[in-house]
């Protein structure tokens, strides 16, 4: 029964040590390529009108005064 045990504990470490193993090449891998720029789907294509909300202080005492 203990050479039963000693076989799977073996079988398993070495399915552990093989998934770290591609687990860190793989980081590896991936660290060692540049960076591709991608765009967000949301992004305004060039040339389109932006919504905005204008906050600045002069906008906002205007906003308060007008409320008040």
């Amino acid at each position: 029964m203990n050479d039963f045990l000693a076989v799977i504990y073996l079988i398993c470490f070495a399915a552990i040590a093989g998934g770290a193993f591609a687990l860190m090449t793989q980081s590896l891998r991936g660290a060692s390529q540049p960076l591709r720029p991608s765009r967000h789907p949301e992004a305004p294509q060039a040339g389109e009108p932006v919504m905005y909300v204008d906050l600045n202080r002069e906008r906002l005492e205007q906003l308060y005064q007008e409320v008040s």
